[in-house]
């Protein structure tokens, strides 16, 4: 997940000393999210002490949830889910990033389009939520469509709670991502990225899915339900690119249209 820092499990102790810093603030704290990279990669033997602590602190905790891959869903049984389900983790967050096998084998993501539908779906199975992610431009010019095309296929198949799109950012520099990069990346401009939004729209079958591209990456903001505000959502993208010499003017030109 990360190419700067090495993942490994903190001693459930000092865990449990940082949820009790938060006691004098427990009666006002509803949310508690698990960080950071995947904590589905440990045992549950290890997994459910720290959700049953974080319940037994937090009275009026509504929600826990976490980062998950496909992968890391898909290696638990489904009595581990359930019993993850029951302590209270009940939302995975699942950076997916792309549905399009190509585009997954070239940023070395390490899933498949087949893989990434069953690990979200087993989630589903045991009645946990999903909030999916997607990156725009993730692909470069090469991949665009199928990029596109099949992420929206992806999110198809799971009907994900929430689904979300940001953009790709390169923090670390161009030349850092191209090294990590199988095969040749052609960075997209702000016209590109619109028009591969608008396929990704287009291809989109979702019945009650909350969708957000609120990050600070994205060009164009959007909020609602898909599928009720799609039609919406491909309206305003055509506004703007009927209308790209002033929307379309540099990497922030159409925040907040």
């Amino acid at each position: 997940m990360y190419t700067s820092k090495q993942f490994k499990p903190r001693k459930e102790e000092d865990v449990f000393k940082d949820i009790e810093a938060f006691i004098p603030w427990k009666e006002n704290i509803t949310k508690v999210f698990l960080a950071d990279g995947d904590p589905l990669v440990l045992s549950n033997k290890r997994l459910v002490p720290i959700l049953k602590k974080i319940r037994q602190t937090f009275p009026n905790l509504k929600r826990i949830s976490t980062y998950a891959s496909p992968t890391n869903i898909r290696k638990k049984l489904i009595d581990d889910l359930i019993e993850l389900k029951s302590n209270g983790l009940s939302l995975l967050y699942v950076g997916i990033e792309s549905g399009d096998n190509k585009t997954l084998e070239a940023n070395q993501k390490g899933e498949t389009f087949d893989s990434t539908i069953e690990g979200i779906n087993k989630a589903h199975e045991v009645g946990m939520d999903t909030s999916v992610m997607i990156i725009n431009g993730v692909g470069g010019k090469n991949y665009s469509k199928e990029h596109a095309i099949q992420s929206a296929k992806v999110l198809n198949a799971t009907q994900p709670k929430f689904a979300s799109t940001l953009v790709l950012t390169m923090h670390k520099g161009k030349e850092h991502y191209l090294s990590r990069f199988k095969g040749d990346f052609i960075e997209m401009n702000e016209k590109e990225l619109v028009e591969e939004l608008r396929l990704f729209f287009e291809n989109l079958e979702l019945k009650n899915t909350i969708f957000r591209s609120n990050h600070v990456s994205n060009r164009l903001v959007f909020k609602g339900i898909l599928g009720k505000d799609k039609e919406e959502f491909i309206e305003q993208i055509d506004h703007v690119l009927a209308h790209s010499d002033k929307y379309l003017t540099g990497r922030d030109g159409i925040r907040g249209y």
